[in-house]
């Protein structure tokens, strides 16, 4: 069986990366004779958002306006029923700051949990409106994934690899990523945007060969 990489550059308070997920998830199911592997690379969606996160209303309005509030997750919607994606954006009340969960994201790697672990976060902020820059929040969901929740939470305590994330946040800014979700197939092609899962299989296939 041939094997691939897939980086996917990605902040776990985008939407649009929670429903790349989904979309890559449908695209390996559809590659059965390649083993695909997927590793999860930290991006800011929002750099400019203090360590203790902000009103998840306050950062909405900023940034689209109270008159685009209305309607500005209605694609959203739309492509999540399409893609199993089980947003319930009115159950958000904070937007947090992410380095924390880009530092568990990088833990789970260790113990080969790095999927579920975005999984669970995703889950955790999109359909459960928690604050996954809370560390017992980070705690619980990396114990529920099976890692050592009291090495976890005293890592969380420490600073424990917070220049390690911003190096790799650094890194994909030099690469010229702008957006996210972003996913870099066996580091020689990149393909921007939460892609449908034909085109993302279709792209992994030909590379594959």
């Amino acid at each position: 069986m041939k094997a691939i990489s897939v980086d996917v550059v990605s902040d776990v308070i985008c939407p649009w990366c929670f429903l790349g997920m989904r979309r890559l998830d449908k695209a390996i199911a559809l590659l059965e004779d390649i083993k695909v592997e997927v590793n999860w690379r930290p991006f800011f969606l929002d750099p400019t958002i203090p360590k203790e996160g902000m009103s998840r209303e306050t950062y909405l309005q900023n940034k689209f306006g109270s008159e685009r509030l209305k309607t500005v997750h209605d694609p959203l919607i739309a492509a999540g029923r399409e893609d199993g994606v089980p947003y319930a954006f009115d159950t958000i009340t904070r937007t947090p700051n992410t380095m924390d969960s880009h530092r568990l994201i990088r833990w789970s790697h260790i113990d080969g949990k790095q999927h579920d672990v975005a999984e669970r976060l995703f889950m955790a902020y999109f359909n459960g409106g928690l604050d996954i820059g809370d560390h017992a929040v980070l705690a619980k969901i990396a114990g529920e994934a099976g890692m050592d929740k009291a090495d976890v939470s005293a890592k969380l305590e420490n600073g424990t690899d917070v220049d390690l994330v911003n190096a790799e946040v650094e890194r994909a800014y030099r690469m010229g990523v702008t957006g996210v979700p972003c996913f870099i197939l066996a580091q020689k092609q990149g393909l921007m945007g939460a892609q449908p899962a034909d085109v993302l299989a279709d792209a992994i296939g030909k590379l594959a060969a």
